[in-house]
């Protein structure tokens, strides 16, 4: 099943724009109730994210890049503006459209792995697949693990596992259902230099070979370089966008 007009209650962008933009932010604001107080953690952010780009989002902590992602994965909702993905404004999703979208087009790469370690490592990746009662989980699941090279260490727990290991299990259960739209944060905080630049390595390898969206979130020049294009951020606002 698809993501259609009646289910999401809104009219999606001419085909035109859906060719060249996958993802953008209209003058968004985001605010949150913390003991009492109101904190704006995004003023006014518009982006534009070409479809197969990579992008990064560079600041300090609480800069606002991960209220970002999550604005862009459908995991939060803008307190005003608008964020529209493939065409779609995530706010006029129903729960049901919201749970398709992230199915369908969203995955998901965090600093700390998130595996589940009851679960071996093939298990893991097959997970998203038989949470959408999908079939043939199995052998779509060793072909991801083959593409981040770990296609032998399907039987193995995540704790058997280095962390440069785990990172590309991540990955790979990411991109299990064929993403449109990678969202990445900070995914080499928890590396070593060099697992980290092998990691970047491979989400530039998916970008070019797959076409896949990547919007990453980074406080890491190093890892910014790797990317189209660096989104500067600081206080909640982007200061400059720097396409390659």
């Amino acid at each position: 099943m698809s993501l259609t007009e009646s289910q999401t209650g809104f009219s999606p962008l001419s085909a035109s724009k859906q060719a060249t933009e996958l993802l953008r932010l209209d003058d968004v604001t985001k605010n949150y109730v913390t003991d009492g107080q109101n904190v704006q953690a995004l003023c006014g952010v518009s982006l534009t994210v070409r479809n197969g780009e990579f992008i990064a989002l560079v600041g300090r902590s609480g800069c606002g890049k991960s209220t970002l992602l999550n604005l862009a994965g459908a995991m939060d909702f803008p307190t005003a503006g608008r964020v529209l993905l493939d065409g779609i404004s995530t706010s006029d999703l129903t729960e049901n459209g919201l749970t398709l979208l992230r199915r369908e087009k969203i995955g998901f790469i965090f600093q700390s792995f998130q595996l589940l370690h009851t679960l071996s490592v093939l298990e893991n990746v097959e997970l998203p697949l038989l949470l959408a009662g999908e079939f043939d989980t199995h052998d779509r699941a060793q072909q991801q693990l083959d593409l981040v090279e770990l296609g032998d260490l399907g039987a193995r727990m995540p704790h058997q596992l280095s962390g440069g290991q785990m990172q590309r299990v991540a990955i790979a259960r990411a991109m299990v259902h064929a993403p449109k739209l990678l969202l990445a944060d900070e995914p080499t905080g928890n590396l070593d230099t060099v697992t980290g630049n092998i990691i970047l390595e491979g989400l530039r390898h998916i970008a070019d070979q797959r076409k896949t969206t990547i919007l990453m979130a980074t406080h890491s020049s190093e890892s910014a370089a790797y990317t189209d294009a660096v989104v500067k951020m600081r206080d909640g606002r982007i200061e400059e966008v720097v396409r390659s």
